[in-house]
């Protein structure tokens, strides 16, 4: 490895702390950040999204496509490689910070990502169909991909047939593992549940009080409830509201609820692989990353 090869990624559920950690350590360690968030990629969605601007460090891989669109993995992954190059080409440290597993572990494992691009006509046919019609679909069609896919989410297992049956070939099977393409280190952030759920109630609260419920409603009158932007967590909720199936705390109440069930997906997720270092506090990811930098660096 060169030593201009380097990459840190730091990582952990929703609301542990990731971005503030990130912050000390790219302004000790002279870095930038590359957001690893699904939802952050999205322009106008801020609140729901937990969205940092004007850091004071150079953040990239936030707000880069309209809600309207979509970004694969694939294409995060290109897009996700040349910012952490062109991180390195400065002499400067990259820190790939999120709570996305799959965009992490395109980049960590260097995925090769199925190349069947979205079919706007099949994905509409498969996004009427129920969790429950989709979930046996991936098991008559892909058993392999049934055994390692999470079965209750919905935009996944779509995915998983639109490549099954663009391709002919198992989802599970076309994402392997390659060449590693960076020296990395990777640090998760430890944190009990009880503390991770009260910050989680804490952060949806204030989101109401900044106004997400606005922020949807302005969001609604522009793009369709079935886009992955917007049934995700925060506006999926606030749209049952606006759309008079639920009060407004019962949507906030799910906005906790849901969010807290995500934490723990994220928690199993992470916890799989054996190469992440879990930090408790700033101090222990500080001589963790000295350790790593001074070693390369020799």
């Amino acid at each position: 490895m060169s030593k201009n090869n380097k990459l840190i990624i730091i990582l952990g559920p929703t609301a542990s702390g990731k971005t503030s950690l990130a912050l000390k350590l790219c302004q000790r360690f002279n870095g930038e950040i590359i957001s690893a968030d699904s939802r952050q990629v999205y322009k106008e969605m801020n609140i729901a999204t937990n969205k940092e601007l004007n850091l004071p460090v150079k953040q990239h891989m936030v707000d880069i496509i309209e809600p309207g669109q979509v970004l694969t993995v694939a294409q995060y992954k290109r897009m996700a490689i040349d910012c952490i190059k062109s991180i390195q080409n400065k002499s400067k440290i990259p820190f790939l910070v999120g709570g996305t597993g799959l965009y992490i572990q395109s980049i960590a494992d260097n995925l090769k990502i199925p190349k069947a691009k979205p079919n706007k006509i099949l994905r509409q046919r498969l996004e009427s169909k129920s969790l429950a019609e989709l979930q046996t679909m991936i098991k008559t069609l892909d058993p392999e991909t049934s055994e390692v896919i999470e079965m209750k989410n919905k935009r996944r297992l779509i995915r998983a047939l639109e490549v099954k049956l663009l391709t002919g070939k198992s989802f599970a099977s076309q994402k392997n593992k390659g060449k590693s393409l960076f020296d990395i280190l990777q640090i998760g952030i430890e944190i009990s549940r009880e503390k991770l759920y009260k910050r989680i109630n804490r952060r949806v609260l204030e989101m109401a009080e900044s106004g997400l419920a606005d922020e949807v409603e302005n969001l609604a009158k522009q793009y369709d409830w079935s886009l992955p932007s917007m049934s995700s967590i925060g506006y999926k909720e606030i749209g049952q509201y606006l759309k008079k199936e639920i009060t407004i705390d019962k949507a906030f109440n799910l906005i906790q609820t849901h969010t807290r069930q995500y934490a723990r997906r994220q928690i199993q997720w992470f916890k799989r692989d054996k190469r992440i270092k879990w930090i408790a506090d700033y101090e222990q990811a500080r001589k963790l990353v000295k350790k790593f930098l001074k070693e390369k660096r020799q």
